[in-house]
């Protein structure tokens, strides 16, 4: 039987609309999950009232028992069991769109590891799609949009249209955060908006993103446009997956590098703090947003202060013996061993852990320092956390 249907889950129902019912089902899920937080309307606005879990109360500066660890692309093709699920969807996107294999794939990294953390299966690039920028993955060459010319060429930004086209996305989250105990974090997610603007303006992956830095230099009033559309988008994604289940997010800002000091402002610090701004007014002010803007550098120090995030995701690139002297008081970090050392596991990644440790301090989320790659073996995974809960056994026995 194929796993879709064994999951009694039509191939047709990821694309289509969502019927009245799902939402009614979704208001009164909102209303009755007060046992493990509650939401209510206050001004307009759902505020939320924090859980307790390790990366909660690290996020948000409370003393916490251990230190959490979750791992970006934890849930992915270096799993059997994921690979065996991903056979069962005509299609990346399907596979996004259909709740419960989305939600099994989210579970399946926290029933093998000991996680503090989920992050729902998706993809940055769900916005777009629901922008109507035509997004299909091709198999070996990653995703490929309709190329973005002009800011004209951008349909006015529809709330309706956005949340009824990803509510699959919001139903996968409903379905994992019921089967999640509490001391568990379910982590929503998005693409940052000039991430999204690099994709949508190249037609999909770029080395140099000449074409969108061209854009941005020459065309800066349309850039606005474009990114303004997408700081709405994002904001109202990530507060519905906020109401859906989820109580912390982060947004991926993949394409940070390589960008001066006035581009950086402009393109990511700006869209950022504004997108952070708009997120807290949706859905409340606490809950703990997580930036990371994968290869910036020093200019994180900027990024950190100015753009409200509780905690900054370092990437491979960065020193951590520099993590006290670049990330401002009063932000967390998280990263950043290397995804090509938890490939290679032994000697060399108990030293990365360690070297890790050393510099991370108090308020530090345990990461890669980008995802993980699909020729890991499970078992370094294991390797890495036991090596992080050894030396917490080792410091509380000190």
């Amino acid at each position: 039987m194929p796993l879709d249907n064994a999951l009694k889950l039509p191939k047709t129902a990821p694309l289509s609309p969502p019927p009245a019912p799902l939402l009614i089902s979704s208001i009164i899920f909102f209303l009755i999950e007060g046992e493990r937080r509650e939401r209510i309307r206050s001004n307009g606005m759902f505020v939320h009232k924090p859980i307790q879990s390790p990366l909660f109360d690290v996020l948000t500066g409370k003393p916490q028992a251990r230190r959490p660890i979750w791992l970006m692309r934890q849930a992915g093709r270096y799993l059997p069991e994921y690979r065996d699920l991903r056979r069962a969807a005509p299609s990346f996107l399907d596979f996004c769109y259909a709740p419960a294999m989305a939600a099994e794939a989210t579970l399946q990294p926290l029933r093998r590891y000991d996680f503090d953390a989920g992050i729902i299966f998706s993809d940055i690039l769900v916005i777009p799609d629901a922008l109507g920028r035509q997004v299909r993955f091709e198999e070996g060459e990653g995703p490929k949009l309709e190329p973005l010319e002009a800011a004209s060429a951008l349909d006015a930004f529809s709330e309706a249209k956005l949340t009824t086209k990803l509510a699959p996305v919001y139903e996968a989250i409903e379905r994992t955060r019921a089967k999640m105990p509490a001391q568990q974090s379910l982590i929503g997610f998005c693409g940052a908006p000039w991430t999204l603007a690099v994709y949508m303006i190249e037609g999909g992956g770029s080395r140099d993103r000449e074409k969108s830095r061209r854009f941005a230099v020459e065309r800066p009033g349309e850039l606005a446009e474009v990114l303004d559309v997408l700081v709405e988008a994002c904001a109202v994604h990530l507060a519905a997956q906020v109401r859906a289940g989820a109580d912390v997010v982060q947004i991926f800002d993949s394409w940070a590098e390589g960008l001066s000091e006035a581009s950086f402002a402009q393109a990511v610090i700006g869209p950022t703090q504004r997108l952070v701004r708009r997120f807290q007014e949706l859905a409340g002010p606490d809950v703990p947003v997580i930036g990371f803007p994968r290869g910036c550098g020093w200019q994180l120090t900027r990024y950190a202060r100015e753009t409200g995030v509780a905690a900054i995701g370092l990437d491979t690139s960065f020193p951590m013996r520099e993590r006290a002297r670049a990330v401002p008081d009063g932000v967390a970090t998280q990263g950043n061993i290397d995804p090509l050392v938890l490939a290679a596991g032994g000697a060399a990644l108990d030293a990365a852990v360690d070297e890790m440790l050393r510099f991370a301090g108090e308020r530090h989320v345990v990461n890669l320092g980008h995802g993980i790659v699909q020729w890991t073996l499970p078992e370094h995974v294991t390797q890495l956390i036991a090596r992080v809960r050894q030396s917490e056994a080792s410091f509380a026995t000190a």
